[in-house]
């Protein structure tokens, strides 16, 4: 969401907005691929653990908001892309997945994005296939605002080093500093 926004708002996020810089981690850039990606392989297993946990937390709203979307429908997803079909896009105004994923994937709006922004991401990370991440690197290598650092490794969020009595917490020390650095006069 965030990229989305910096991307279309241009050079209004920095004069209007005041962002100086931003910084993603681990970003899906594309729904529809990620959505497809996930369902495959072992990364099977995280989207099962992934929708248990929103299935959970949209019950949860419907307890509240009866009317928010069909619980049928709910009860039916068996995938990611089911249920961003039957409860992401209805809530959010999308006419269904295919609409929400085209018009909501931050992959059309890199280009936009004119304020430092880091994109780290791993290449094993089980939410998006590598070619997004290719294509990513294009759409940056024609932007300076963009600064991307993809590893090898590191799964969704993982950048973790170290050992258990002292782990190194990669991407948020990344983070802070490219903030930091960009924060500076």
């Amino acid at each position: 969401m965030l990229l989305k926004w910096l991307g279309e708002r241009g050079e209004s996020a920095r004069a209007d907005y005041r962002v100086s810089a931003a910084a993603a981690v681990s970003v899906p850039y594309d729904l529809a691929r990620g959505s497809r990606y996930i369902h495959e392989g072992f990364s099977r297993v995280y989207e099962r653990h992934f929708l248990k946990s929103l299935e959970r937390k949209a019950r949860e709203k419907l307890e509240r908001y009866p009317d928010l979307f069909d619980p049928a429908r709910l009860a039916a997803a068996d995938t990611i892309y089911g249920f961003d079909d039957a409860v992401t896009a209805p809530v959010h105004g999308f006419a269904g997945a295919d609409d929400y994923y085209a018009r909501s994937s931050s992959i059309g709006f890199l280009k936009g994005i004119r304020v430092p922004t880091l994109l780290l991401s791993a290449i094993d990370d089980p939410f998006l296939p590598a070619q997004v991440l290719d294509e990513v690197r294009t759409i940056a290598a024609h932007n300076p605002a963009l600064t991307v650092e993809f590893h090898e490794h590191g799964g969704h969020v993982g950048f973790i080093s170290g050992s258990p009595w002292s782990p190194f917490y990669y991407g948020e020390w990344r983070v802070a500093e490219f903030l930091a650095r960009a924060a500076r006069p």
